[in-house]
């Protein structure tokens, strides 16, 4: 059996990763669940799993919980550290990380300094520091395979090829519920109707992300580091149905895509269970219910932010990291109200221009650029 230690578990990801794991009991169970906001979910999920740890990064009367989690035998940790400990501990196989912003990268240096196989579904770890993380992993011998849909399609379409005869990646975008709305549509834009995604049942911040195309903006970035490919192969394409999760494309023109359902539980089965595949009973795509397909060129004048990554990207450095500080911070003024949808892209643009860029990714740097730019966006609300 292979033990999962699973980060982010009450989250739209964890809680796919728990049906996945209650599909085979034979073959997978948790050594470690943790969660930050919502400890009571936390404790109802260590009643039905039965983990070894719980792990509590939020607020919450630490005493109390103690005891409830001592009543059913589990050791509950919490606090700044407790992720770091949990991660760095030899009691499980395989660490899936679905921690949501840029609070899962020390948990996830932790897992690969301890050798362990890293499912990743937190891309904000490779976006603020990727040549580090990357870097740590090969010198660790730690395995990184990714949940995210699209860089899981890739992965299952590079299986068995030679990089060197790669072309280029293609990622596909669903365009979120406003891909047909003009720039100025924008300013009104509530939060209800952003978080009112078209295909995917995706957490809070994950759905403005997609919004605003960010998200996409987000895996390009996080696509150039697993895969170590040039910027200029790496491509994105606006298909609305969400059916091809993305393509790679051969120097002979060949393409090969990886299409199913919009269905975060297939991703997540395929990276625990890699290099085999096991039969589930998740629903068949029929392909007579989906008879038009269709492909648009992003717009990166109205979708800003995907530009944005890009050009980060390009810069290099810590550039990144601050990208996504800023993007988490204008990402939760608006969700709690406090600046337009519009200005979103705006305080991005304006923290990549105003900070001052590290060209040497260390921890120290990326976590410095980041706290420089929550500091930056959140003053300038």
């Amino acid at each position: 059996m292979r033990k999962i230690c699973l980060f982010g578990a009450t989250g739209s990801i964890g809680k796919s990763c728990v049906d996945i794991v209650s599909q085979f009991p034979q073959q997978f169970g948790f050594a470690t669940i943790s969660a930050h906001s919502n400890i009571d979910a936390l404790f109802e999920l260590a009643q039905s799993q039965r983990p070894q740890t719980a792990v509590f990064s939020g607020d919450a009367d630490f005493n109390a919980w103690e005891r409830k989690f001592r009543t059913i035998g589990v050791e509950f940790l919490h606090g700044t550290g407790a992720l770091e400990e949990a991660a760095a501990r030899d009691d499980y196989d395989v660490l899936v990380n679905a921690i949501v912003g840029a609070a899962g990268l020390k948990s996830t240096l932790a897992a690969i300094k301890n050798s362990k196989t890293i499912a990743l579904a937190n891309k904000e770890t490779l976006v603020a520091a990727g040549e580090l993380v990357m870097g740590a992993a090969k010198e660790n011998d730690a395995p990184i395979i990714p949940i995210d849909s699209e860089h899981s399609a890739l992965w299952q379409c590079l299986v068995g090829e030679n990089m060197e005869e790669v072309e280029r990646l293609i990622l596909t975008a669903s365009g979120g519920p406003f891909r047909e709305k003009p720039k100025s549509f924008f300013r009104d834009v509530t939060v209800e109707q952003a978080l009112n995604h078209p295909n995917w049942d995706m957490g809070a911040k994950i759905t403005i992300d997609s919004a605003t195309l960010m998200n996409k903006g987000l895996e390009v970035i996080e696509a150039y580091w697993l895969f170590g490919l040039k910027l200029d192969q790496i491509s994105v394409v606006i298909h609305p149905q969400s059916i091809i999760h993305s393509m790679v494309e051969f120097v002979d023109s060949s393409i090969k895509a990886q299409i199913g359902l919009p269905d975060m539980r297939v991703p997540i089965q395929y990276a625990l269970t890699y290099p085999q595949r096991l039969p589930n009973n998740l629903p068949r795509l029929n392909f007579a219910e989906f008879n038009n397909l269709t492909f648009f060129e992003p717009d990166t004048v109205t979708f800003r932010c995907l530009q944005l990554a890009f050009d980060a990207l390009a810069e290099g450095g810590t550039s990144p990291a601050v990208l996504n500080a800023a993007n988490e911070e204008a990402v939760w003024a608006f969700l709690n109200k406090k600046i337009g949808f519009d200005q979103i892209p705006l305080l991005i643009e304006d923290a990549l221009e105003n900070h001052s860029n590290h060209r040497t990714v260390t921890l120290e740097n990326v976590l410095s650029s980041d706290a420089w730019a929550r500091k930056f966006v959140s003053e300038k609300q």
